[in-house]
């Protein structure tokens, strides 16, 4: 299997593709020092074979093979896409339409959540993968034998395991259980850089007003140097020196000195430099005054009169998703459970469509008195009972 490197073995490739209905697409990317995801290799998967294409080749014009990403009656699918859509994003600046994800619909065929392409292959293939060039490096050329014959394996299976995941869909019904996750899987927001929202991503303890509003003008401050020289944020400055950094909120280099962590050289660089004078114009009138309620929204914290409920309802969950063999977050995900709890009255997506029938409605009528949980001794089981 030779590496797709010019225009014209593009083209003809992308000829061939525009006559499929599917194909499955894959990318091989290394990540480890850089904000943006290296293309090195793009495999796509037909029903007669695979093509191998070289986004590190020179002036090859990749038009044919944008627009076929964009042909609407073509069905792109990836497995555990996310990051796959997000290097041809970057490489095309469109989000390929329409496309299907086998690990997003794997949760509704019983096979858990977060499956690898490895089980995958084995459950509908019954192939045993070799992935023993998982971790090479696929920036280096050329590429090997066992490295192209491996990429290939990536989208060879994936239509195959598409197609029964498909038919158990359908005749089970469950085509629109896993509609939203594939919309989200499409939103643009997940692939567009939004530095005033970086501070959203990094975990803390931290709830004071101004460690909020320090921490999120060092986050975006890193964020936008991490995008311009193309480095990963964790190689500027980690997490937990910027966590202790809005803690301290020094005003001076001197003050600087002092934050929990900081190695001396760091505290007189001059990304110390910038950082203290961001924090320096910081000053009280200009705080946010609308993160401290970002944080409980994205908490969701419940009183402790609650807390019970919310532990029985999780329970129930996880009833009847093992009663419907699919993973409980395709039902719901525990913070929207917990603003279900803290809301009833309130639009949540449990009370609606398939969620409701399978698990809002039961969850309602726990919380009316209406339906029990038991422990059943003959059949050595957790049921639900109807209540008199």
């Amino acid at each position: 299997m030779n590496l797709i490197d010019t225009t014209k073995e593009l083209q003809n490739a992308c000829k061939i593709l525009k006559k499929q209905k599917i194909i499955a697409i894959d990318c091989e990317f290394i990540r480890e020092k850089t904000y943006f995801p290296i293309p090195c290799l793009i495999q796509v998967g037909y029903e007669d074979g695979a093509f191998l294409i070289d986004p590190l080749a020179k002036e090859m014009d990749f038009a044919d093979f944008f627009a076929l990403l964009q042909n609407k009656k073509i069905l792109k699918v990836f497995h555990s896409g996310r990051q796959d859509i997000e290097i041809l994003y970057n490489l095309s600046g469109k989000i390929p339409v329409p496309v299907f994800d086998t690990q997003i619909a794997a949760q509704a065929c019983g096979l858990g959540e977060s499956v690898s392409y490895e089980n995958l292959v084995r459950v509908y293939c019954g192939v045993e993968l070799d992935k023993s060039c998982r971790l090479t490096n696929w920036q280096l050329r050329p590429l090997s034998a066992n490295q192209l014959e491996y990429a290939a394996g990536d989208v060879t299976h994936l239509i195959t395991c598409y197609k029964k995941i498909a038919a158990y869909l359908k005749e089970n019904k469950r085509e629109n259980w896993i509609a939203e996750d594939l919309a989200d899987l499409s939103d643009i927001s997940h692939y567009e850089q939004e530095p005033e929202n970086a501070w959203l991503r990094i975990r803390h303890n931290g709830h004071s007003l101004a460690f909020l509003n320090a921490l999120k003008a060092l986050a975006a401050w890193r964020e936008k140097m991490a995008i311009e020289r193309n480095l990963s944020r964790q190689n500027i400055i980690k997490d937990e020196f910027l966590i202790n950094i809005a803690t301290a909120f020094p005003k001076s280099m001197e003050e600087m000195k002092s934050v929990r962590g900081i190695r001396p050289d760091i505290a007189k660089s001059k990304l110390a430099k910038e950082m203290v004078e961001i924090l320096a114009a910081l000053t009280e009138d200009k705080f946010d005054h609308g993160l401290s309620k970002a944080v409980r929204d994205k908490e969701v914290a419940l009183p402790s009169s609650l807390h019970s409920l919310c532990e029985v309802l999780k329970l129930l969950l996880k009833i009847k998703s093992n009663d419907y063999g699919i993973v409980s977050r395709l039902i719901t995900s525990e913070k929207n459970l917990r603003e279900y709890i803290k809301n009833p009255k309130a639009k949540n997506q449990i009370l609606k469509g398939w969620r409701y029938d399978i698990f809002g409605k039961s969850a309602e009528a726990f919380r009316q008195g209406k339906l029990g949980i038991a422990y059943d001794a003959a059949a050595k089981d957790v049921v639900i009972k109807e209540l008199p």
